[in-house]
């Protein structure tokens, strides 16, 4: 499945298992000048997650439902809304509990 606007994005295992999980469902992202011109303004159709740097890294596709200009614990935030997950590859469901 190809898709015109794709928002890349780094994530430790951590945050990857919880997506995979389906228990965390917002992603967040400080907001800084950098986070500004990749999220405000712009429009994704989906959101390719990467479990590190590693060629052979864990990665899954998920549905962009939108960001957000939020606070969170006296911070101020992008919230990046997740859709459903669309694709996983090289996940193994073992490395979930692995964390």
């Amino acid at each position: 499945m190809k898709f015109k606007a794709v928002l890349h994005l780094n994530l430790h295992h951590e945050w990857f298992a919880a997506i995979v999980a389906k228990t965390k469902r917002i992603e967040y992202r400080r907001r800084t000048p950098y986070w500004k011109t990749r999220l405000e303004n712009r429009k994704y159709d989906v959101i390719q997650f990467r479990n590190g740097y590693a060629t052979d890294a864990p990665e899954m596709q998920v549905e962009f439902l939108g960001v957000r200009r939020i606070k969170k614990d006296g911070q101020n935030v992008y919230a990046i809304r997740l859709g459903k997950i669309l694709k996983i590859r090289r996940w193994e469901k073992s490395s979930a509990s692995a964390s």
